[in-house]
């Protein structure tokens, strides 16, 4: 038995990357899967139907279940044809995952309203439409999980990606508003912060030094891997889990703390701006974030190794 018989699972940006490789694992599992991919370029620029369509013709020559779609994430209205789609085709719906992406990036000094608007649209726009198509399915039959998609971009932040970043932190708030008002519908969300080599990481600029690092662990860095995660959250066997933020890259998987308080301080009336500079700023300074690109800048955070099972 599979992993995931039983279960029809809608899989956006489907034809490439990540979203490609996690629609062949859950058909591998046993799902049967609704292929959604627009086909555009990175920048969100064009369509084509052949990319959702070949892995498709790759599920099903591997004697697995399921069908194409080429709308965007970014008209809600496309997004309940996709949940119709599922219906009329399998006769359900019970899970979602969520890479569809582009990337528009710009320094946020030379940035355009166009530049913003487009990855804001498609990553979190296009996350609201796919969970309001489907909610509502979900808590009638008690039955339902997504997979959200954020980034280290958001999380951490990363130069020349405000928008994108603002897109991917804004998805990690989502995931856990959606799993706490789905938890007594038993509906799940999670949300994961890939590391990958795609085609977005592609067009991320990279001196010659970088650039060959990147080439050098093109295959530690597959699609493959975040894949396999997603795979494994939208599993009834990981029915318990709702509401985190996992990273997945290369041979580590890992998860995130949640923004909470570290420190209060509080003084007796109330501060003000003075008592903030001279009192409160020198005591909370140690605990001050780092600018930081790096999600590994503490011992604390090195890989744990885990044997193969």
């Amino acid at each position: 038995m599979g992993l995931l018989d039983g279960k029809v699972i809608l899989v956006t940006g489907g034809g490439r990357g990540i979203g490609r490789e996690t629609a062949i694992i859950a058909a591998r599992h046993g799902a049967k899967v609704v292929v959604n991919d627009l086909g555009g370029d990175v920048h969100g620029q064009g369509a084509d139907k052949a990319p959702a369509q070949e892995v498709v013709e790759i599920i099903k020559a591997a004697g697995g279940e399921a069908v194409a779609n080429t709308e965007s994430v970014t008209d809600l209205r496309a997004v309940g044809r996709m949940v119709q789609q599922a219906m009329d085709t399998f006769g359900g719906l019970h899970g979602v995952a969520n890479p569809a992406g582009i990337l528009r990036d710009r320094m946020m000094s030379n940035m355009t309203e166009e530049e913003w608007d487009g990855v804001i649209e498609v990553h979190l726009r296009g996350h609201f439409n796919v969970v309001r198509a489907t909610i509502n399915h979900f808590r009638g039959q008690n039955d339902g999980v997504y997979a959200m998609f954020s980034s280290t971009s958001g999380l951490i932040g990363n130069i020349g990606q405000t928008n994108y970043g603002a897109a991917k932190m804004g998805i990690a708030g989502l995931s856990r508003i959606v799993a706490m008002e789905g938890a007594r519908y038993n509906v799940r969300s999670n949300a994961i912060a890939p590391g990958a080599a795609t085609r977005m990481t592609d067009s991320v600029p990279r001196n010659d030094e970088a650039a060959q690092r990147r080439e050098a662990m093109r295959e530690v860095q597959s699609p493959l891997r975040p894949a396999e995660l997603t795979v494994a959250l939208l599993a009834p066997a990981a029915k318990h889990i709702s509401g985190q933020i996992f990273g997945a890259g290369g041979y580590n998987l890992s998860i995130y703390s949640q923004p909470r308080p570290i420190h209060t301080y509080s003084r007796e009336g109330g501060w003000e701006v003075e008592g903030i500079i001279k009192d409160f700023f020198p005591r909370a300074e140690k605990d001050f974030t780092p600018l930081d690109r790096s999600a590994m800048n503490s011992s604390q955070n090195a890989p744990i190794p885990v044997p193969a099972s």
